[in-house]
């Protein structure tokens, strides 16, 4: 599996940023940045194991991370996924044997590493990161009970368009890279389902699967077509860094 690797920044334009470092208050974003050390998360980059300790967590800037539960077979089923709106490596309080999953990069990106002790500081000395990571918290247990249900109550294609939706909104881009066999196993279905259900959206004009690339050509129609968890666990993520109306005076 491919390593995670320090990056220079990139030129050519902005950086693109973490939803929950740019929702800080500007002072204590600048210390926070000059805490971390950004990084290249190529795909299938392993960023904890199950039962392994969490030595860093990592705010992605772009590209997808998905948290799966490995079984006895050799399968993983995903149970989350996480982009520019997150963190991977939370909750940090963790029981000794660490955590049940495993975190891997999905569709290839950049993120900011931080280690898990400055991490642990932060949340007790700063009162605005430690509300977002609450709620960011508490939006991914959203995510998984969400996902969960999901797995078991809706069509592999309802499923696919919900992936390729988020999936979309996290690398903000009509066009990204997935392979079928790494789709399958995310989805935990057979890469034959996959392939059909791919063909179904295909051929409905709503995207173009080629060699491993997705190019997302309906946006509208492939929401019309995605289950209603899309927008349940969107909403949810978006009311992370949305910041409350200030009362009439």
């Amino acid at each position: 599996m491919d390593r995670i690797t320090q990056s220079a920044e990139d030129g050519g334009g902005p950086l693109r940023e973490n939803r929950i470092v740019a929702a800080l208050p500007l002072p204590e974003r600048r210390h926070l940045l000059e805490a971390t050390t950004r990084v290249t998360l190529n795909v299938r980059s392993v960023l904890f194991e199950p039962g392994a300790a969490v030595d860093a967590v990592y705010f992605p800037t772009d590209g997808v991370i998905s948290l799966v539960t490995p079984v006895h077979s050799g399968a993983a089923v995903e149970v989350a996924t996480i982009g520019n709106e997150g963190i991977v490596g939370v909750p940090l309080v963790q029981p000794p044997s660490g955590f049940t999953v495993r975190a891997i990069t999905q569709v290839a990106g950049h993120g900011l590493r931080l280690d898990a002790s400055v991490f642990a500081e932060w949340v007790a000395q700063s009162r605005p990161f430690q509300t977002l990571v609450e709620r960011y918290t508490q939006a991914l247990f959203g995510q998984i009970a969400q996902a969960a249900a999901c797995n078991r109550l809706h069509s592999s294609e309802e499923r696919l368009s919900r992936w390729l939706l988020m999936s979309r909104d996290r690398v903000e881009s009509d066009q990204f890279e997935i392979t079928q066999d790494f789709l399958a196993q995310m989805l935990g279905a057979r890469r034959s389902t996959v392939s059909v259900s791919a063909g179904i959206l295909q051929r409905a004009g709503l995207i173009r699967y080629t060699r491993g690339h997705v190019t997302i050509l309906d946006r509208e129609g492939l929401e019309a077509v995605s289950c209603e968890c899309y927008a349940v666990i969107k909403a949810e993520l978006d009311r992370v860094t949305r910041i409350p109306p200030r009362p009439a005076a």
